[in-house]
């Protein structure tokens, strides 16, 4: 009986691993791109008593023990042992997100997983690995990407390290990030990765305001600085999603009749007609007049940053009109509502 038991066992899996063996493989690189960093990473007395930090990276360490905390004792977050160790990346990037689009819809490619659902996007490790998707795609007709990912998160699964690079922030944008990913960590809702977004934005930005005047004043130097970044950040925001809005608006009008060339002709233009716009608005701290002096964007720009910034007055009205801003009952609400991904998986890890 057992040895018919393993070799349906057997059986079942290899049949899987033959049906989904692209997936497969993919999600090996991907196991072992995450567990490397998980076993890699060190404690933070390790660094912390290490000579060759610095004084100012030290600060950050610490100051990244009070954000945990706060979102715990301040924002309702769930307690995880996350940014407890931290993982040394020598200078270098970890993580490159890809990510693609249709030419004349924004409407985005969805890569699909046994068990974990479908995302918009596809990560790598290994650099050379996202650029060939990404070229592969470009000749299939998408609108393709490839971005640097500053941060990830296992959603509370595995318990994210510090990242070194997380280090060279600023004191709000650090507070902003710890903030964003940590709320992944307690709350994920499958298959929304639009919703997930822009409540971890949503949090980020507010829990890094709440956090900033806990520790430094309201009349701070680095509470000030943030809110002008996050004026400028807003009105960047805004302009990038009404434009969002005009380019969707212009495809709309697109007809079976209308060439591949008129199509990109248009296309080109309102997307010149959105980048040379930026010089027209006003920003106090940050220059976002010079933000697309490298490159032009197309579709997979504008479906990302619609993905997590097109809700923010929503959760915004939702938190101060039922909550009465009241950071608690806001997330209990949310995690009684959704409840959290995998968390059967955070009780066994």
């Amino acid at each position: 009986m057992v040895k018919k038991i393993f070799l349906g066992i057997l059986f079942f899996l290899l049949l899987f691993l033959g049906y989904y063996h692209e997936e497969a493989l993919y999600g090996i690189r991907q196991g072992k791109g995450q567990l490397q960093i998980i076993f890699d990473a060190k404690p933070l007395s390790s660094y912390l008593e290490d000579p060759e930090i610095s004084e100012k990276q030290k600060a950050k360490i610490h100051l990244i023990q009070e954000i945990r905390q706060f979102t715990i004792d301040s924002l309702g977050l769930d307690y995880t042992e996350s940014y407890t160790k931290m993982y040394d990346q020598k200078g270098e990037p970890i993580l490159w997100n890809v990510t693609a689009c249709k030419p004349f819809e924004l409407t985005p490619k969805r890569w699909s997983f046994p068990i974990a659902g479908s995302f918009p996007y596809k990560g790598y490790f290994i650099k050379d690995l996202a650029t060939t998707e990404r070229d592969e795609l470009r000749k299939e007709g998408w609108d393709a990407d490839v971005r640097e990912v500053s941060a990830w998160s296992t959603l509370g699964v595995l318990n994210d390290p510090i990242l070194s690079s997380m280090l060279e922030r600023s004191t709000g944008s650090l507070a902003q990030l710890v903030i964003h990913e940590l709320t992944h960590g307690t709350l994920y809702v499958k298959g929304s990765i639009t919703y997930n977004e822009n409540l971890a934005d949503f949090v980020g930005d507010e829990g890094a305001k709440r956090f900033l005047i806990y520790k430094y004043g309201k009349y701070s130097e680095e509470y000030i600085k943030f809110m002008a970044r996050s004026g400028d950040r807003k009105t960047f925001s805004e302009y990038i999603l009404k434009s969002t809005h005009a380019l969707d608006s212009l495809y709309q009008t697109f007809t079976d009749q209308m060439s591949v060339e008129e199509k990109q002709q248009l296309k080109d233009q309102k997307i010149k007609e959105i980048t040379e716009g930026l010089q027209h608005l006003s920003f106090s701290n940050y220059n976002y007049c010079t933000y697309f002096d490298d490159f032009t964007p197309n579709n997979t720009f504008f479906m990302s940053y619609k993905r997590y910034r097109s809700k923010q007055n929503e959760f915004k009205k939702e938190f101060e009109e039922d909550f009465n801003g009241d950071f608690h009952a806001y997330m209990d609400y949310l995690k009684e509502k959704y409840q959290p991904m995998f968390k059967y998986l955070k009780k066994m890890f």
